[in-house]
């Protein structure tokens, strides 16, 4: 069983050439998309396009998003997806969903054409929001999860995936990319001002130089 979460908020403008290649995907079995209190009708887009909505009760973030998704999932793998994605197409959810369903790998990352040139060069997006990943190593720790920052999810999920000592893949996709905050705040002040939130919340799950460790081992665990 693979579900597919999409948290959004205020996405209405690109969500829907995200779930074009979600939707009757034949890996993926569930879509389900967690409309974080957009204000824009992002969760009225995913509805006629026949993905699964469930709303939140205001803005409350990514993590907390997240996790009233994984509550709905009873058992499989998840595959998460960033409702932003340009580019996406039906051959790259294969890519990144077939080493995990084969066992070639326990978890898989994305790597997009436009991540920052250091991850680029190292082979590796350790924030990436595009992930494959076993359910079981998330449910133990949904109370844990739901206490984090608004954007310490991804940096949460890395310890657990270091310390159950995973096998990772990490599959590039040349031709997707995800718009920067300034471009979809339509200013670039607003933009910064998002990215240092996020920084922010990542370095406050595990400080800069776990950080820096989660890097390291992430690609030590590469297949």
């Amino acid at each position: 069983m693979l579900t597919c979460l999409i948290p959004a908020w205020n996405e209405a403008p690109r969500i829907a050439a995200v779930l074009q290649s979600v939707i009757d995907h034949p890996l993926i079995d569930r879509i389900l998309v967690i409309d974080d209190g957009s204000t824009d009708g992002t969760g009225d887009v995913a509805r006629s396009l026949g993905a699964e909505v469930l709303r939140t009760p205001g803005n409350l973030g990514k993590t907390a998003a997240l996790v009233m998704g994984l509550q709905k999932v009873m058992d499989g793998h998840v595959l998460l997806l960033d409702a932003d994605l340009i580019g996406l197409t039906k051959a790259d959810l294969s890519a990144l969903i077939l080493p995990v369903q084969s066992g070639q790998a326990t978890a898989s990352f994305s790597l997009r054409g436009n991540a920052p040139w250091v991850w680029r060069l190292i082979g590796l997006d350790y924030i990436s929001g595009e992930r494959v990943i076993p359910l079981n190593l998330l449910t133990p720790h949904l109370d844990k999860i739901a206490a984090l920052p608004r954007f310490g999810f991804e940096v949460f999920l890395n310890k657990l995936l270091i310390h159950a000592g995973i096998r990772l893949a990490i599959v590039s996709w040349p031709k997707v990319a995800s718009p920067s905050k300034a471009s979809k705040r339509g200013c670039l002040v607003a933009g910064l001002r998002a990215d240092l939130a996020m920084i922010g919340d990542m370095f406050r799950t595990m400080g800069l130089v776990g950080c820096v460790a989660q890097i390291l081992a992430l690609r030590r665990q590469r297949i």
